[in-house]
This record gives structure tokens, C-alpha cells and sequence, in this order.
């Protein structure tokens, strides 16, 4: 991605003094929200793919896509992100850096949630604050590690949030962080209203927001089908609908999903199913998309695992690495929608690089692979099978058996593919740290940085570092480098950062891949962001 596409992380920490990030002036263009087809129907409702939502609906205990989709279409935080990453401004009236540690945001007056009270800043920092709350544990609480007075070990309240007035409040960081102001867009930042306070569970089942959609009704969620929205009449904001609500379906797999896009049950889709890759482009013709997004995919062998500790575990992952042909299978299986991962993020984000230290352990070596297996069984001989887990219904099952006979004839030991049914099946298994085997995992970028690739992931107890890994060494790069003002020099710390990853491997890098779907012929105006997901509130459908 090209500086002027991450304009805070670039900018907005070298300046002197103040600088204001107002409507699109500072971030980028604003959506086009405004621009209407004469024959498009406001009132129709788009019908897209989904999956069923790991956890209730709050929006610092979701980290997962089926739940994200939701709730960045019934949120909106204090910016915004555009198609190609740029920033703009939503909640925010103007967010001004007067240093690298301190920051003012003025909200713009009369936002409403659904329920009307009105959106202030003491919703943006009771949210907040509920979020670090060490004993609410929360999945996305080290999205609020760099604000004063956050801890992950006691209770404890976030100091550095000062309300100045209903519409404005500040932010003290507990040291410089470059990216801050960038990731505010991000689900763990949208405000709350009062309402959910009162009993955080029953609100996650029905939440009331501030964005451009709204639950249709208390029985818009139902449970492993899907979830109906409709447009929030009050919402004033840069991403205000095209159309008149999203039915967001769970499909059980992607196959069933492209034949209902082929049939025209289904307006849009962000998913083609492994199997269709061959022909999805001749099926849609100029309704197809095949674009680079901030997408990484990898597979995760906790070291609690027998054989998986210490130098043993170390060489073993080394060893599996190399005996997985990454080209092979992302030609033959994937068929130009991925690319063989040399790093721990994306080609698409700024600081990318293919040339880091260590990234020949990402390289098809059988003979080193075979060594380094051989180096481990004399410190443990090897028994058993080794298993990835995945879930069934996205259409993972291709790769995996690839993956697991490449390592089978490489290695030759017993290797396979584990199923669970369904995404939320799997992600609480490995959540709550019962699942015993290795399993797939991946990341979606939350906002347009390196850092959002390693910090929740690899950082000691980031909430998304499912193989509970932690490096001293890792820890202390990637501190630096979120302390670094200057863009450049920070991302050589992070590339230094990754360094150590690929030593240690905690996640063995894939590859990185394409957003590979399609829509309707009776919708337009389809675009889909720098991160994958479709920008639904743009999506126009033909008046019947």
C-alpha cells in the first residue's frame, strides 16, 4: 500500500503542534455514498454471505469476521475506512495529535444511537474502559494497552481518557504510539450506549448502535441462519445506505453460497468456493472480482502441545515449513488467488518486505525439512499424527489436504486434515486453549498498518495470539517500533520483529490472498475494500 493510502500513520505523529483530521481532507475521499442510480431501488435489500458470530455482539469481545461484518455495519466509530485504506472522518468532528502521546477528539453534536440517546464522549470512554477491564476479559482489550492506566493483570481504570465536554475528550497514551489515531476505526474503539451497561450480554444478542444499519426488529438475529438489518433512519454520517438493509445468510458452505449467486438468491458474494475457481470468471463475466487484500493465511501449533515445547518444537516447525509446497498448491489448488507468503503480513500493506532475514524457512526444502525432523527425533522421537484443524464450512478442506500430504511424503510421517463443522465450532476450541491439535488461522487487517499484523497476534497475551507465544526479543522490536514516529524507521523494526517470527514460527505462514468473489446482476455500485469485505452501504439494487 502507498503512503498516501495510511495518511495518519505517515503524517500525523511528525507534526508539529496540532493537526485536525477533518472530513476527508486529512484521510482521503469520503465514500460515494450519495451517488444514486435513477433505477436503483433505496428500499431493497441485499442479500450476502456471513457466518455465525463467535460471541454475542460487543464489539470489544469480537475478533472474528462473521461478527465483525455486523457490527461495522450497525457501528461507526470514530473514523472510517475507504475502498483503498484511506482514512475519513465518521463520529469525529476532528482528531488532533499535539504529540505523539496525546490526542483531542472533538465529536460532531446530534448522533444519535438507535434508542436516541445521543452519541458523547462518555460513551466513547465508559465503552473503552469496559474493554480493558481486566475482568470483563475482553478478546480485543490490548487494543487499549498504550492508553494510560490500562493493565492486564488487575482492574484497573483508563486514566488516560479525560472527558473536556460532552463532545470532546482526550487521549493520554503511556508512551508514543505512531499508529494510534489510525486504528480508531477499528470495532474495539465504537462508543456504547448506556443501555448496554446495564446487562452486557442481553445487548450482545440485540445491540443498539449508531451506524448506517440497525437490527430489523428483536428477532433480526437467528441464531446459525442469519441476521436481518435494515437502514438506521437517524444515522448522519459519511456511509449513509444506498439501499434499504442487508439479510446477511450463514451459509454452511461456500459452495451452497455460489450456486445461490449463480441461481440469484444471492446479491453478493465474498467467498468462491476452492471449487469453482476454474470457471467463476467465465460464470460472471464482468461481475467477478479478484483483487489484493490485507489478507494473510497461516496454520498455529501451540507449544503446549506434546513435541511442539522449546528447541524440539522449534525445529519441528521449521521442519514442516519447508516441507510444505507453498507454489504448488497455491497454483494448482487456489489457481492465482493466492501468492506464496514470504513475512507475517501483506503485500498491499506499507513496509511490506520479501526479503527478510530467516524467510528461507518459507521455502519447499525437502532435504532440510527431512534434516531438521531427524535433528528433533533425537531429542523426542516422533509418534502419532499430525493434524490441521479447520472449519468446514469455508472451504478450507483442498488446502489443508494438500498441505497435509505435502508433509506426509516430505517428512513421511502420518499427517491429516481434522474438521470441525462450523467457524465458531472451531474458534472455541481454540479460544478457550482445548483443541489438540495445530489449526488454521489467518488475518483479516483490522486498519492499514504492519504493526496490526503482529501486535494482536504475536505480542506476549495480545488476545489474539492463540498459540500463547511470547519472545522477550519480539516484544521489545515491536515496542520500538509502535514508539517510532518516523514510518520508515518503524518499519524496519518490524521487519527486524518478524525476524524473530521466523525463527520461531508461532503461525506458519501460507500464503497471503486475493478477495475472490462476485455479485448479482440485478445489484451495482459492488466494491470491495482494501480488507476484503464489501462496502455494503454503497451497494445499489434494480427497482423490480
Amino acid at each position: 500500500m502507498k503512503h498516501n493510502k495510511i495518511t495518519l500513520a505517515g503524517i500525523a505523529l511528525l507534526a508539529a503542534g496540532a493537526l485536525a483530521l477533518s472530513g476527508c481532507a486529512s484521510g482521503g475521499d469520503k465514500p460515494d455514498a450519495d451517488k444514486g442510480s435513477s433505477s436503483a431501488d433505496a428500499n431493497a435489500i441485499i442479500k450476502v454471505n456471513g457466518s455465525e458470530p463467535q460471541n454475542p455482539l460487543i464489539p470489544t469481545n469480537t475478533n472474528e469476521t462473521g461478527g465483525g461484518k455486523i457490527l461495522d455495519s450497525i457501528f461507526s466509530g470514530l473514523i472510517g475506512y475507504a475502498a483503498d485504506g484511506s482514512v475519513f472522518n465518521d463520529v469525529a468532528e476532528d482528531i488532533t495529535v499535539e504529540d505523539p502521546q496525546n490526542l483531542t477528539v472533538k465529536l460532531r453534536k446530534g448522533l444519535k444511537f438507535t434508542d436516541g440517546e445521543e452519541v458523547t464522549a462518555d460513551n466513547f470512554i465508559k465503552a473503552w474502559n469496559y474493554g480493558a477491564l481486566a475482568s470483563n476479559a475482553q478478546l480485543s482489550s490490548y487494543f487499549f494497552e498504550d492508553i494510560e492506566g490500562f493493565s492486564y493483570d488487575k482492574d484497573s481504570e483508563l486514566t488516560g481518557l479525560k472527558q473536556v465536554d460532552d463532545h470532546t475528550f482526550t487521549i493520554k497514551l503511556n508512551k508514543p504510539a505512531s499508529d494510534f489515531a489510525q486504528r480508531l476505526g477499528y470495532s474495539a474503539y465504537f462508543p456504547l450506549p448506556d443501555a448496554a451497561f446495564e446487562d452486557m450480554d442481553a445487548f450482545g444478542e440485540k445491540p443498539i448502535g449508531n451506524g448506517p444499519y440497525m437490527l430489523d426488529g428483536d428477532s433480526a438475529w437467528k441464531h446459525d441462519v442469519g441476521i436481518d438489518l435494515v437502514v438506521n433512519p437517524d444515522y448522519d454520517g459519511p456511509r449513509k445506505p444506498a439501499n434499504g438493509g442487508l439479510n446477511i445468510v450463514f451459509y454452511a458452505s461456500q459452495d451452497s453460497a455460489y450456486n445461490d449467486l449463480l441461481g440469484g438468491d444471492l446479491d453478493v458474494l465474498d467467498a468462491i468456493p476452492d471449487s469453482a475457481f476454474g470457471n467463476y470468471e467465465s460464470d460472471l463475466g464482468d461481475r467477478a472480482v479478484n483483487q489484493p487484500a490485507a489478507i494473510f493465511q497461516s496454520f498455529t501449533i501451540p507449544e503446549r502441545l506434546e513435541h511442539f515445547g522449546g528447541e524440539e518444537g522449534k525445529l519441528r516447525r521449521q521442519a514442516l515449513s519447508m516441507a510444505i509446497n507453498r507454489k504448488e498448491i497455491t497454483d494448482v489448488i487456489f489457481q492465482g488467488t493466492r501468492t506464496p507468503a514470504s513475512d507475517f503480513t501483506s503485500p498491499v500493506i506499507d513496509g511490506w518486505s520479501d526479503s527478510l532475514k530467516g524467510a528461507d524457512v518459507l521455502d519447499f526444502n525437502e532435504k532440510k525439512a527431512k534434516e531438521l525432523w531427524a535433528e528433533a527425533d533425537k531429542m523426542s522421537p516422533w509418534s502419532g499424527t499430525f493434524q490441521i484443524a479447520y472449519n468446514a464450512d469455508g472451504g478450507h478442506q483442498a488446502w489443508v489436504d494438500a498441505t497435509v500430504n505435502s508433509i506426509k511424503n516430505t517428512l513421511g510421517i502420518d499427517a491429516s486434515g481434522a474438521p470441525y463443522p462450523t467457524f465458531k465450532e472451531l474458534r472455541t476450541k481454540v479460544t478457550d486453549r482445548t483443541i489438540d491439535t495445530a489449526f488454521r488461522t489467518g488475518w483479516q487487517a483490522d486498519y492499514p498498518g504492519l504493526y496490526n499484523f503482529l501486535g494482536p497476534l504475536y505480542a506476549t497475551n495480545a488476545g489474539s495470539n492463540d498459540g500463547d507465544y511470547s519472545n522477550p526479543e519480539f516484544d521489545k522490536l515491536l515496542a520500538e517500533g509502535v514508539s517510532e514516529t518516523d514510518p520508515d524507521k518503524a518499519n524496519e523494526l518490524y521487519q527486524k520483529a518478524q525476524e524473530v517470527l521466523l525463527q520461531d514460527l508461532p503461525a506458519t505462514p501460507l500464503w497471503y490472498s486475493n478477495v475472490v468473489g462476485g455479485f448479482g446482476e440485478d445489484v451495482s455500485n459492488v466494491k470491495f475494500g482494501w480488507n476484503s469485505v464489501p462496502l455494503y452501504e454503497q451497494i445499489e439494487k434494480k427497482a423490480e
